[in-house]
């Protein structure tokens, strides 16, 4: 979250920030809200000390009388400061990060700057099959007995699939551990109080979380979640910094809402495996470390043969904790394309798109202060650390991409030369 100080002295700069990103936060009223709690606790340390002066003696019954009255009315104004303390949490989890001077200011998420085009979009002389279509041809996937099991949205990866899958991760988990990043593997659950204090929203009708009813836990989206929250309330030494690790874990999301042709097999599914980076450095070294894990995403999808693009993600399509956001588009080449909507309904006239496979950002010390986690400098000075996460590899997205542009005439896939090793030397489906 924001520092209630900051938003104080600079309260046109930051509604101004919530609208172009899309977020309705009334800041007026959120400072009215931060002034009624400093009175109550100004109201508060008042009672509390005229009670502490009169304790030092002997009181008189009057006193006494008097005093019972104030500790009535402590308990009443605490009460009071309690529910206003809850209601500005919840204002300030809802005021999104500031945003970074080069982001293109836009109410119109579509306006994604593309930085640059890595690769050549891929031509056949034949019509290619999409991931499903290919997955059935090589029993790769199970979609009807997953759906029967588990519901729709899920899935069993089957044979060369699965082991390609598992290729994928061991390959990336390689490559990202000679850049310096400790390996972890990670809860699947995590307490919905640190999902929220991390600046994501386990609540509401708008909820991608899957919470655990009966319990404070929820299924993570993603592995930034139990990273993240893996310092809360600690104090690093600055000597420590950057800390960078790489996590892998399952990640569950409801996708309410997300069920079309356009999000057909496991594009947009609620359960996939995911190798995630996540540093704590402090604000010198965070603009350095957010172009390193940019280049390593790029290093990993560079190694797999893939043609992708880099997005600088607008204003009205940044996350609330992100400061800036870079994203790896793949080119699928079977996936349909919405290239326009008439009368309501999207219309498919070619194949082949663009399809997010990772994301990058920065998050300044925005989930270091909802966490508390601050690091100490060499004199003794503490401050907030800021946090910086990115996808190594989400395997079902990345698997699509593999799977459709490396298709031959004869349905049969080339597997990437980075992963073979990890299959025995396996070069074909």
């Amino acid at each position: 979250m924001l520092d209630i100080k900051y938003i104080r002295e600079h309260k046109e700069e930051v509604q101004a920030n919530c609208a172009n990103r899309l977020a309705v936060v009334d800041i007026a009223s959120l400072l009215q809200l931060d002034d009624q709690r400093r009175e109550l606790i100004g109201r508060i340390d008042a009672l509390r000390g005229e009670r502490n002066q009169k304790s030092k003696a002997k009181p008189t019954e009057v006193e006494i009388a008097k005093m019972k009255r104030v500790g009535e009315e402590i308990a009443e104004l605490e009460k009071a400061l309690s529910v206003a303390e809850s209601e500005l949490n919840a204002m300030l989890l809802a005021v999104p990060n500031l945003t970074h001077p080069e982001v293109l200011v836009s109410t119109d998420e579509s306006e994604n700057h593309v930085l640059e085009t890595v690769g050549i979009i891929p031509k056949f002389d034949f019509e290619p099959l999409d991931h499903v279509a290919l997955a059935v041809k090589h029993d790769l996937i199970e979609f009807e007995r997953a759906t029967k099991v588990s519901g729709a949205k899920f899935y069993y990866l089957k044979n060369d699939l699965a082991r390609l899958e598992l290729a994928l991760v061991n390959y990336v988990v390689d490559l990202v551990i000679k850049h310096g990043y400790s390996l972890m593997t990670t809860p699947d659950l995590a307490k919905t109080e640190i999902i929220e204090r991390l600046g994501f929203n386990p609540r509401g009708e708008s909820t991608q979380v899957y919470n655990i009813e009966g319990t404070d836990l929820s299924l993570i989206g993603t592995a930034e979640i139990t990273l993240g929250g893996l310092y809360a309330d600690e104090v690093l030494d600055i000597s420590e910094l950057p800390k960078k690790y790489v996590g892998i874990s399952h990640c569950f999301r409801t996708e309410a809402g997300s069920y079309s042709k356009f999000s057909k097999g496991i594009f947009r599914v609620h359960q996939f495996t995911k190798v995630e980076m996540f540093v704590y450095a402090t604000p010198e070294q965070s603009e350095a470390i957010h172009q390193e894990i940019l280049e390593i995403e790029k290093e990993i999808f560079s190694g797999l043969g893939l043609t992708y693009q880099v997005v600088d993600h607008c204003t009205a399509d940044l996350g609330n904790p992100s400061y800036r956001t870079f994203d790896l588009e793949a080119w699928m080449p079977a996936s349909p394309a919405v290239m326009k909507v008439e009368e309501g309904q999207a219309v498919i006239n070619q194949l082949g798109r663009w399809g997010e496979i990772t994301s990058t950002s920065n998050c300044t010390d925005y989930q270091a202060r909802g966490l508390n986690i601050k690091y100490k400098t060499a004199d003794g000075q503490k401050d907030y650390v800021y946090t910086l996460n990115g996808t190594a590899v989400a395997t079902t997205r990345a698997l699509i991409a593999i799977l459709e542009t490396n298709q031959q005439s004869d349905g049969s896939i080339v597997i990437p030369e980075v992963l073979r090793p990890y299959m025995g030397g396996q070069e074909i489906i």
